[in-house]
């Protein structure tokens, strides 16, 4: 958060979008603030040759709307990656053929220059084909709730805020999404901690 000079107090993102409605520079705090997570989180779902665009236009789009913004809401994360994510999908097919690349990458491939990595890096490339397998194979609503919350660290209600949908319905996907790549990784018998 920023501290504002003249008031001494923590600026939350909503206070700094009102102020940018008045005075439209401010709004490079937001960007500031949240570009580096808005990015990282393209480049897992659609690779690093994808990502620089979304998040550019991620802060394009919220920058053109800052004026339709819940001041209610103080934090902005949601509302970007709600952006982000309706960006991302318009690159649905770049995010499969990724998913489909990364589950067809041999380990050997992966390993063979690098005899001498700890054994927990190792497990976790053979482990990597299926998760992007099972990625790939999970019905799109539930992915995203999924990559909200394990890639861009939404908790489920910020999930639910991102995609506009009740927090009920981003809890049951997320269960669903999860019980998923349970299966995945061969932990069918964990089956109820989610």
């Amino acid at each position: 958060m920023v501290t504002h000079p003249d008031t001494r107090r923590t600026e939350t993102d909503a206070d700094i979008i009102s102020a940018a409605c008045r005075s439209p520079e401010r709004f490079a705090a937001v960007f500031d603030r949240h570009y580096r997570h808005i990015y990282a989180y393209a480049a897992r779902r659609l690779g690093p040759d994808l990502a620089e665009d979304v998040a550019s236009e991620t802060f394009l789009v919220a920058f053109d709307r800052r004026e339709k913004y819940n001041a209610a809401q103080p934090d902005a994360r949601p509302w970007l990656f709600g952006i982000a994510l309706n960006l991302i999908m318009r690159h649905g097919r770049a995010e499969s053929r990724r998913y489909r690349m990364l589950a067809r990458t041999a380990p050997d491939e992966q390993v063979a220059a690098f005899d001498n990595l700890v054994a927990g890096r190792v497990d976790a490339t053979l482990v990597r084909g299926r998760l992007a397998t099972a990625l790939a194979r999970l019905p799109r609503a539930e992915r995203d709730v999924l990559l909200l919350v394990a890639w861009a660290g939404l908790n489920q209600q910020e999930a639910a805020a991102a995609l506009d949908i009740p927090a009920g319905t981003a809890r049951s996907r997320l269960h669903r999404a999860r019980q998923e790549m349970r299966k995945a990784l061969g932990a069918d018998n964990v089956g109820s901690e989610a």
